[in-house]
């Protein structure tokens, strides 16, 4: 405790990093309080108990309400959140994969980081023109019409009503944007992943506390000892999401000497960390999205057992198609983000040689061969991760309670705290300060 005290003095005795932490806490604060500004034109009140809040809580509607910060579900101007932005990031990074063009800009250096961002910014707003008024079509089927009170009191046409309330979404897209781009450039971390952290964390007490309720009531199994339980079980659930996190199998690098002037270079061994995880959270995302698909054909007559199946959170067939679709999108993603070929190019370019391994395209091989060995364990611990929150819900936890013991929520909040963590540890180490740990060096999800 004495040790945490002396790095929490530390940390405020540092004025930039000071400055950097208010500032990002500051920002934040403007986004959570931008989370609870209504949509100009509807009544509030007739949405806390309307369709919308009730389905926020699952399913793909739940995910952007977990991503939003509950400003999905509440009609708020900052209802699509950072999603947009999420959904262009990834497209222009697998654009990158497959497309020359993409693929130059990458090895540009910073100014193609720059071109790649205003593509990025571009596409955003592509996406929020289309996500914008899909979005207010499932207001209109969600919340009473009564709620519309730009329409039916003040005479506003749905057409106009929509375009300015997709404009508006826009804006607070953009100024969500701006806000993560703020906090990264001056604060303390990646702006945009605390952005969606807050967003996770602002859901914990709400869920904690009604799991609570519900055992101190009885109306839970097992009552407070049964609650003390599931806590530590979530415990060792973060535990375990971290060493998924920071696990890393070390390649040895081997730079050859080299003699310039009076000085010598290279002669060094390094390693490349190639993550079990490298995919990060990805694969769950795209498989909650795959799994989504059954509920398309749920209205025809042959194929509502099949979907009935497919939408029982709980059930056999759902959590097993889920988790198999884990590990296929594990190898995907890896495969389509980590390219063996260059790094081979890169490291045979700067001097450096695998020991005992040929350069070139046996290097290539080589590295591709360790990528697939440790991908499978991390793919599976993934799978498992992933599923956790099916086996809390059948345990008697409640449902809102359950997301924090796997899938996005766990590993988002787990990746951007130790991101975060690892930069407030360098700026301490910088400056000659211990960093947070007694010993060794904390890793982020990008750490050596």
């Amino acid at each position: 405790m004495k040790k945490l005290i002396q790095t929490i003095k530390n940390i405020f005795k540092i004025e930039e990093l000071r400055t950097r932490i208010g500032y990002t806490l500051l920002l934040l604060l403007v986004y959570r309080l931008g989370s609870f500004i209504v949509l100009p034109g509807i009544d509030s009140a007739l949405i806390a108990n309307s369709d919308l809040a009730q389905n926020s809580s699952e399913g793909l509607m739940g995910l952007l309400n977990m991503f939003s910060g509950g400003a999905f579900g509440s009609a708020s101007i900052f209802a699509l959140g950072v999603m947009p932005y999420i959904s262009a990031s990834i497209v222009i990074q697998l654009l990158g994969v497959f497309v020359p063009y993409f693929r130059k800009l990458q090895m540009e250096g910073e100014s193609g980081r720059r071109k790649m961002n205003q593509y990025t910014r571009y596409l955003t707003i592509a996406i929020i023109c289309i996500q914008g008024p899909a979005y207010m079509a499932t207001l209109h089927s969600q919340i009473p019409e009564a709620a519309f009170m730009a329409i039916h009191q003040l005479g506003w046409s749905s057409f106009w009503f929509n375009l300015v309330s997709t404009v508006i979404l826009l804006g607070g897209t953009m100024f969500v944007m701006w806000l993560g781009e703020r906090i990264t450039d001056r604060g303390i971390g990646n702006g945009i992943s605390l952005i969606i952290m807050v967003g996770i964390i602002a859901r914990l007490p709400y869920a904690l506390t009604a799991e609570v309720v519900s055992k101190f009531n009885g109306n839970g199994v097992g009552g407070p000892l049964l609650l003390i339980v599931e806590l530590l079980i979530l415990f060792f659930v973060f535990v375990a999401a971290i060493a998924l996190v920071q696990a890393v199998r070390k390649i040895p690098v081997q730079y050859a000497k080299r003699v310039v002037g009076n000085k010598q270079f290279g002669g060094v061994r390094q390693y490349i960390p190639m993550k079990i995880n490298a995919a990060g959270v990805m694969p769950i995302i795209f498989a909650q999205a795959l799994m989504l698909f059954p509920m398309i054909f749920a209205k025809f007559e042959a194929t509502q057992g099949f979907a009935a199946v497919m939408s029982n959170y709980t059930g056999f067939w759902y959590n097993a198609v889920f988790a198999i679709l884990v590990v296929l999108f594990t190898y995907f993603y890896t495969a389509v983000t980590v390219n063996p070929t260059m790094m081979a190019d890169d490291m045979r370019k700067n001097g450096g040689f695998i020991p005992g391994v040929k350069p070139g395209k046996k290097t290539a091989e080589f590295i591709d061969s360790v990528m697939s060995r440790v991908t499978l364990p991390g793919s599976i611990f993934l799978a498992m991760i992933a599923i956790l929150p099916a086996f809390a819900m059948l345990c008697g936890v409640n449902n809102q309670f359950a997301s924090f013991y796997g899938g996005t929520s766990l590993l988002i909040l787990v990746g951007v705290v130790l991101d975060t963590l690892q930069q407030i540890e360098s700026h301490l180490l910088m400056r000659h300060y211990d960093g947070l740990m007694k010993t060794g060096r904390l890793k982020g999800r990008s750490g050596m």
